[in-house]
């Protein structure tokens, strides 16, 4: 089983080195790891050229923000299975993508995700939340509920029927395109209890700044949805609030 990962870059070369060494340390061999870069200005391409023997393909042109970067990635993919590792968080382990390969063999499903810790942005080794995303039930999708989208692993062939990300959403299209998946009579999802991901705080989707725009974002995909997003929003802050008292 080949295993498309897919990375987003721009202007990344102060943050992008743990997220090359993370994919390069790997123990699983067939990965394909696409880069789609943003054009940028710094030093983020020279990186990628001195740090990643893995890297397959790379483009970098302009685009239309990070989900269009990640639809071309998606375009390019040639893996049976498809991942995304954002250019400032970490694979959690060398051994994450064997084990998620595995649940694939294991379970014959065509989804399967797991779990995902927030750090430090300076001290990774610093755990701040713990998302621990359960076993799936699709009645959970009504309560706002979805998987961290780091840890969403997808048989490519899904992304041929309606499976690529919306671009009017800005900020939470990952959060739209997990529910339409979800929400399929015909899939099968597996949950596999193991950190995928380790993702730094101050992030874009993490900021404070971008927390209404956000939240507002996500109430449209509710109510696209159809889900009751007075409620499920209340339920999305609480679990958020519990993150901080688990512990992996």
């Amino acid at each position: 089983m080949k295993v498309s990962i897919i990375t987003a870059t721009y202007n990344s070369e102060k943050i992008l080195a743990d997220t090359l060494n993370s994919v390069e340390s790997q123990t699983y061999q067939n990965i394909e790891y696409i880069i789609v870069d943003g054009a940028s200005t710094d030093g983020t391409l020279e990186l990628i050229n001195r740090l990643s023997s893995r890297v397959t393909k790379i483009v970098s042109e302009k685009d239309k923000g990070i989900y269009d970067a990640l639809n071309k990635g998606v375009k390019m993919a040639t893996g049976d299975v498809i991942g995304f590792i954002h250019s400032d968080d970490i694979l959690a382990n060398p051994d994450i993508v064997e084990k998620i390969v595995n649940e694939f063999h294991f379970s014959n499903a065509d989804l399967v995700y797991g779990d995902l810790v927030f750090i430090d942005r300076e001290n990774t080794s610093k755990i701040k939340r713990y998302w621990r995303s359960g076993e799936f039930r699709k009645s959970k999708i009504s309560f706002g509920w979805a998987p961290p989208h780091p840890s969403f692993y997808m048989k490519k062939k899904l992304y041929q029927d309606n499976g690529l990300f919306d671009l009017n959403f800005k900020i939470a299209a990952d959060y739209d395109q997990m529910i339409r998946m979800l929400q399929r009579d015909n899939i099968k999802v597996s949950y596999l209890n193991e950190i995928f991901v380790k993702m730094r705080l101050g992030g874009e989707s993490t900021k404070i700044e971008n927390a209404i725009s956000s939240t507002q974002e996500i109430i449209s995909i509710m109510k696209k949805h159809q889900i009751n997003w007075r409620f499920a929003i209340l339920y999305r802050k609480l679990a958020k609030c519990m993150q901080l008292f688990l512990k992996p």
